[in-house]
């Protein structure tokens, strides 16, 4: 494979980060330079002129190049809508199933998402985190054949369970969702206090959850963000840090004791997401005894479209040699096989 530039868009509801990258003869992917743009959520339905937007400058400077995309924007409320992939679900499987089309004088790939069923009528599904678990396999290879528990937090966070290489089921949480409109949209927090954060407070909220793990009070608790205020026990600007103690403490804990898997199987636990939502879900789970080892979601992510990648290059590399072989048989000359 000849030393070629591509394009990784990651396109979610709030945002567009694309990734102007150099692929290498073995393969490897990497970052020359990066521009965002414009979520899903605010393009009103534009998707191509906001692309072209934030990648003509690679493309006047490079001509036509291939990209790859993956998030909402293969959603039923983005730009072409992927299907979803029901676990178990490789690299290989994500490739096969991108959907490609010609989008100006370039290719674009956009990576289908994945789904899985807990129980009858509780279906579960993810577009985006699919990637990062994937690249997250690709940094060591005796990750392929172990049995692992990964946490993605998030606006969604998810708890996939993988396993020989494979997203085999997963959960969702909407901890970060809930943390937003309890911040913006209740009486739980003042706005201009919300963005400070106090470890301690962090850790009241998520003993206050744990200690009342058999009482299933969570509703009760929300409250107290308030009472405490109210009674001089919690300083309104380390109000938020409490609150999201409360979520994330509350997060884990269904994690910790889901009945979809057993936790005492992972002593180690990875987590794969922004350094500073990720501390805290670590910061939780020590008190559940676990070690956790933590990935930069930006990072595992180009690894999860140069697995992808890699195997579409290799697929269509096929698909040439074989067509090549199909036209010899068919005795065709060279110069007419190179022009067909």
């Amino acid at each position: 494979m000849k030393i070629k530039k591509v394009i990784t868009v990651d396109w979610g509801g709030s945002k567009l980060h694309a990734n102007l990258c150099e692929m290498k003869n073995n393969g490897q992917l990497t970052v020359l330079e990066s521009n965002t743009g414009l979520g899903i959520n605010k393009v009103a339905q534009q998707f191509d002129e906001e692309l072209l937007a934030v990648i003509s400058p690679w493309t006047e400077q490079y001509g036509p190049l291939d990209v790859l995309m993956s998030g909402q924007i293969g959603s039923n409320i983005g730009w072409k809508e992927t299907e979803y992939l029901s676990c178990p679900v490789s690299p290989e499987n994500l490739a096969a199933a991108c959907l490609s089309f010609p989008f100006h004088d370039f290719k674009v790939y956009i990576i289908p998402g994945v789904n899985c069923t807990i129980e009858k009528d509780y279906p579960e599904v993810m577009r985006g985190e699919e990637l990062q678990i994937l690249g997250w396999l690709q940094t060591n290879d005796s990750l392929q054949k172990q049995r692992h528990l990964v946490c993605l937090p998030g606006t969604h966070t998810k708890w996939a369970i993988v396993e020989n290489g494979k997203i085999e089921l997963f959960r969702s949480a909407m901890t970060g969702e809930l943390f937003d409109l309890l911040s913006n949209s209740s009486v739980l927090i003042r706005k201009s206090d919300k963005n400070n954060f106090n470890q301690k407070e962090f850790l009241a909220g998520v003993h206050r959850i744990i200690a009342n793990r058999t009482t299933n009070d969570f509703y009760h608790s929300l409250f107290s963000v308030r009472t405490k205020q109210l009674l001089a026990d919690l300083a309104p600007q380390d109000a938020s840090s409490y609150l999201s103690g409360l979520l994330i403490g509350e997060d884990v804990r269904n994690a910790m004791e889901s009945y979809l898997w057993d936790s005492t199987e992972f002593d180690q636990i990875t987590i794969i997401g922004a350094e500073h939502i990720s501390q805290c879900f670590e910061i939780a789970l020590k008190q559940y005894n676990k070690h956790c080892t933590l990935y930069d979601a930006n990072q595992v992510s180009i690894k999860g479209y140069q697995a992808v990648l890699g195997e579409i290059y290799q697929k269509n590399c096929y698909l040439d040699r074989r067509t090549i072989y199909k036209n010899f048989e068919s005795k065709m000359t060279i110069k007419q096989v190179i022009n067909s």
